[in-house]
């Protein structure tokens, strides 16, 4: 079992980064928040997941704990591979999806691609009593207010990337964590540090 990595980021690619580590070279899948703290040049530490299949060995890491623990937490249920645990963390930040599972929103659950609403239902029917509360603490409002954004220079961003493209539920979470570290961004910056986010 790989827990853990240090080493080198040599490349960050779309869903996954290539960290070198003892002259190997390890692929290492990521939720988008991971992705956006890694550097290339720059040493990552990141908590990994290693899952053997018959077709494939797969390592995914996270850059926090809690992370690591609602990934866990979602490929338990049946049905719930690693890919679709990885999605569900790429839509949206841990405070939002712990929040939405905790408060039972199969919509914010359903929204993420590749999610239906059985699998949403199945999600909070096995899980709203395993997700430890503290874990939605950080979004103010809990539920599904966790992933709604209230400011006017929010709004306008969620409009503009939603205009690119981009799916609601993963543009609303990359703009309400923004928002949540720095509540005076304009319109412009949020839009350009969620495309780096986002890409």
């Amino acid at each position: 079992m790989i827990a853990y990595l240090s080493g080198t980021v040599r490349e960050v690619r779309e869903n996954s980064a290539v960290v070198v580590a003892g002259g190997v070279g390890y692929e290492v899948q990521c939720p988008v928040s991971t992705l956006g703290k890694l550097t290339v040049g720059e040493t990552a530490e990141l908590n990994t997941r290693f899952i053997v299949r018959e077709d494939a060995q797969l390592l995914f890491g996270f850059h926090d704990a809690d992370s690591v623990r609602v990934f866990d937490l979602l490929t338990s249920v049946s049905g719930v591979g690693p890919k679709l645990a990885l999605a569900l963390l790429s839509a949206m930040p841990v405070s939002a999806l712990a929040a939405g599972l905790l408060g039972g929103d199969v919509k914010l659950l359903s929204s993420v691609s590749g999610v239906g609403k059985k699998t949403a239902e199945r999600l909070v029917l096995e899980l709203q009593g395993k997700v430890p509360e503290h874990l939605a603490a950080p979004a103010a409002g809990g539920g599904a207010k966790a992933a709604r954004v209230t400011s006017t220079a929010g709004r306008d961003a969620v409009d503009a990337l939603l205009a690119l493209g981009f799916r609601e539920a993963q543009v609303r979470g990359v703009v309400a964590e923004l928002l949540a570290s720095d509540p005076d961004l304009s319109a412009d910056s949020l839009i350009r540090k969620s495309l780096g986010k986002l890409r």
